[in-house]
């Protein structure tokens, strides 16, 4: 008779059924390229509720098998604020927020999502791969943002469309002084490093200023395009040492990830030739400019697989497309949490400083918070919204925007007119601080009931601990404070 072996065990993706055919196939194909490359390391990593990577780093034996059953995690990094101080009381019956999963400082798990899979080209014989994040018992953790991003796709999906958005990033760039590595820095948080400039600014889009920073932007611009990131251009910005890299459009997740993965890249391959790369809106450095990232985006329409925003021969902007822009102005307020999340992106909100500060719209019109670009019958026809911070997380950014413009669409809500003087028209201004914007954000009920109530609470918690300390420790005289560079300097 012969003998029965017992079938193995089920792996973690396997008991939790976590996924699809493609992503089995997809794990397949990461395994035979960690082969192929002869990879030594493999990191996991997520995006943690303020879009910063965090994650372990495997030996490459062992990957296979981590990519099914994946990789532990202490639930405290969903706890913490900026300045990575835990903002709950995790050691208290549910950990502060009333769930048993979360209480003393227990396990999630992180899970690939194959289709991430990549070589890095800036780490020796390493690959990379972006996970989501479940409890041990397989529930999915409820504050997961890249969760909370493909929630809002799923309901996007039901009205009929799809999201396309296009990145425009603006960012600092400088040569690197002084890390402080010296003990007496290594506060929490640190001090921010010693930077010098690359180039001058103020110049915009000269030439010269440039091929000031062209050398420095070799390394980066190959890795970026090594990683199969759809960059699309780069442009030397208004300020001393600032950058711009725009990509192609991509549907709504990968754009995001997309997003992700390019602040990561270029921060760590700076820092390998001696730069360092700030995605800080306004460092607290003499003369420098705010950074900005202007969101464009459209609706793809899943039956006719066309632009939704296209309008007709007499209207630059389908009805769709003006009832999305007006639920966008309509929740813009609440919506900037999101969108400029710390303390710093709100000192960008100037006027006649080719950034946006009042909640308004026009058609091409670098003033204004929503720029509508495109004309009656124009396939490319979109919105760019240029209220954001290169620092905001691109899950809970992009989910806002659907929220918000879905709202606009179900209600039917009017933009109003074109502002062709936008520093001059009359309406609403933006939150004039991170505390404005969070008080709006915890009375709004589209918000509530669209990221639900415990992740919006969560959410609003965590920003309030960053505010409650930039408040007792910083004096702020409407300049950048040392409180601000140390606090986002270095982090983002």
């Amino acid at each position: 008779m012969p003998t029965r072996h017992p079938a193995p065990a089920k792996t973690f993706v396997e008991r939790h059924g976590l996924w699809s055919a493609e992503q089995a196939r997809a794990a397949n194909a990461a395994i035979r390229a960690i082969k192929k490359h002869k990879l030594e390391l493999v990191r996991f990593s997520f995006a943690d509720q303020h879009g910063v990577l965090r994650g372990k780093t495997v030996v490459a034996d062992d990957a296979p098998a981590l990519l099914r059953s994946g990789v532990t995690m202490t639930t405290t990094l969903l706890a913490k604020d900026t300045a990575h101080k835990t903002a709950y009381p995790v050691f208290t019956p549910g950990g502060g927020f009333g769930m048993a999963e979360m209480q003393g400082a227990g396990d999630f798990v992180m899970v690939p999502d194959p289709a991430t899979f990549r070589v890095l080209p800036w780490a020796d014989d390493t690959g990379w791969l972006l996970c989501d994040i479940y409890f041990t018992n397989g529930k999915p953790v409820p504050f997961s943002t890249r969760q909370v991003l493909r929630d809002a796709l799923d309901r996007l999906r039901r009205y009929g469309f799809d999201f396309l958005a296009g990145l425009e990033v603006e960012f600092h760039l400088f040569k690197l002084e002084n890390p402080r590595f010296d003990p007496a820095d290594a506060g929490w948080p640190p001090r921010a490093p010693e930077v010098s400039l690359l180039n001058q600014g103020y110049q915009y889009l000269t030439e010269s200023r440039f091929d000031q920073l062209d050398a420095a932007l070799v390394p980066i611009r190959r890795g970026i395009a090594a990683l199969g990131l759809p960059l699309r251009s780069l442009e030397v910005e208004l300020g001393p040492s600032q950058c711009e890299f725009t990509f192609r459009p991509q549907l709504g997740l990968d754009a995001a990830d997309a997003m992700v993965l390019f602040r990561a890249a270029t921060k760590q391959i700076a820092r390998r030739h001696g730069l360092l790369a700030s995605f800080m809106c306004w460092p607290a450095l003499p003369n420098v400019f705010a950074s900005g990232w202007h969101l464009h985006l459209s609706l793809i329409d899943r039956k006719r697989r066309n632009n939704g925003f296209v309008g007709n021969a007499r209207e630059g902007l389908s009805a769709t497309g003006r009832h999305f822009l007006g639920g966008l102005l309509a929740h813009a307020h609440a919506a900037t949490a999101f969108t400029t999340p710390t303390v710093n992106g709100y000192r960008r909100y100037r006027a006649y400083a080719l950034a946006p500060d009042r909640v308004i719209w026009a058609r091409d019109n670098r003033g204004v918070m929503v720029r509508v670009l495109g004309g009656p019958g124009d396939p490319s026809t979109h919105l760019e919204n240029r209220v954001g911070e290169p620092a905001a997380n691109p899950y809970l950014y992009i989910a806002a925007q659907i929220y918000a413009g879905l709202d606009g669409i179900a209600h039917q809500r009017d933009p109003g007119p074109s502002a062709d003087t936008p520093y001059e028209t009359k309406a609403p201004a933006l939150p004039k601080s991170l505390g404005e914007a969070l008080a709006e954000l915890r009375a709004s009920e589209m918000f509530r009931e669209g990221f639900g109530p415990a992740f919006l609470d969560y959410y609003a918690r965590l920003k309030e601990a960053e505010l409650a300390r930039f408040t007792s420790e910083a004096s702020d005289k409407g300049e950048v404070t040392a409180w601000e560079q140390n606090e986002y300097f270095d982090l983002f």
